[in-house]
């Protein structure tokens, strides 16, 4: 029985050269960033290796750059498991964080990779827009009581629009909405105990209703495209229900949207399932780092292992001891 999942990171973990060594050295890493560029008609592969990082970080092309660092991930995987005579098991879970669920989709074969850099390009997009003139903003809560959560958002909210946008890990939140309530609620989170309030250097107010015009958008955008069902289990960002067929993974991307991303849930969830072993997909170690808060017991490793010569670090998964995950 497979006690594994795959995870995904969203905005946030790419980086200028991420990838670069990976397809270098591994021609299934290579061919996932050409399909990319392909479907996009431009090289996103060279934004993701060479930047500039301001350009890297543009919403529009983040999202793209980090599906297909992600995807190049996962099939070098199979690809090295493959060269020493083994197939890579099914996870028990496929869950993505926040754009992250694109990547889990496209992993999960629920969706197209180049369907699946086409549409978070155009989500990217369509979140600048989304809101327009209504001056979002987001704000990172750290030490702050999850008992303390109702009553921040009670006092943000007679500020305006304002929405928990991730919890990431007990005492690390998110919050999202129109400037004035991130604002206030930087304030109040102080007096009521957090031990940093930080407004965040953006401009698009993720997962609040802010985006509501993004997600009415692509769900116009989705319906064109062909999702089929999960080759395991994935998760909903908003409460962690498991998702089986593709259009509940349609109707996924839509609500993600407007909606928060509780990333503790999904964690506690894979757990409470018998899974103990998360494996990250892709660039960086942020959902490593937040699953070891969550659940320190388990095992988390990153795939973007800094100590591997070509980026790709798979202990556990490629060894000749598999029974135990088939």
């Amino acid at each position: 029985m497979t006690n594994f999942a795959f995870v995904f990171p969203g905005q946030g973990s790419q980086s200028v050269g991420m990838g670069r060594a990976l397809a270098a050295g591994s021609p299934a890493a290579a061919a996932a960033f050409a399909t990319a560029d392909e479907a996009l008609g431009e090289p996103i592969s060279n934004v993701a290796w060479e930047g500039p990082e301001d350009r890297l970080n543009l919403t529009e092309n983040a999202q793209p750059a980090l599906l297909a660092t992600s995807i190049a991930y996962l099939v070098a995987a199979h690809e090295r498991a493959s060269a020493v005579g083994m197939t890579l098991p099914n996870p028990r879970f496929y869950a993505g964080h926040s754009m992250g669920q694109y990547s889990a989709m496209v992993a999960a074969s629920a969706l197209s990779l180049p369907d699946g850099v086409r549409l978070v390009r155009e989500r990217g997009l369509r979140m600048q827009a989304s809101g327009s003139g209504r001056d979002g903003a987001m704000a990172a809560i750290l030490g702050l009581d999850d008992a303390a959560i109702p009553e921040l958002v009670a006092r943000a909210s007679t500020h305006g629009v304002f929405a928990v946008a991730n919890r990431n890990s007990p005492g690390q939140v998110v919050v999202s909405g129109e400037r004035a309530a991130i604002v206030a609620a930087a304030e109040e989170a102080k007096t009521l105990g957090a031990k940093r309030a930080i407004v965040l250097p953006v401009s698009v107010a993720a997962h609040s209703p802010l985006m509501a015009e993004a997600a009415t958008a692509m769900r116009e955008v989705l319906a064109k495209v062909e999702f089929r069902d999960p080759t395991a289990a994935l998760l909903a960002n908003a409460d962690a229900h498991p998702i089986l067929d593709g259009e509940g993974a349609r109707a996924e991307l839509v609500e993600h949207l407007t909606a928060g991303v509780d990333w503790v849930r999904a964690v506690e969830t894979m757990t409470a399932d018998g899974v103990d072993t998360f494996i990250e997909v892709g660039p960086g170690k942020v959902l490593t780092n937040l699953i070891k808060r969550i659940v320190p017991e388990a095992t988390a490793i990153a795939m973007d292992d800094a100590l591997a010569g070509d980026g790709l670090d798979l202990p556990i998964l490629v060894q000749p001891d598999l029974a135990h995950l088939a």
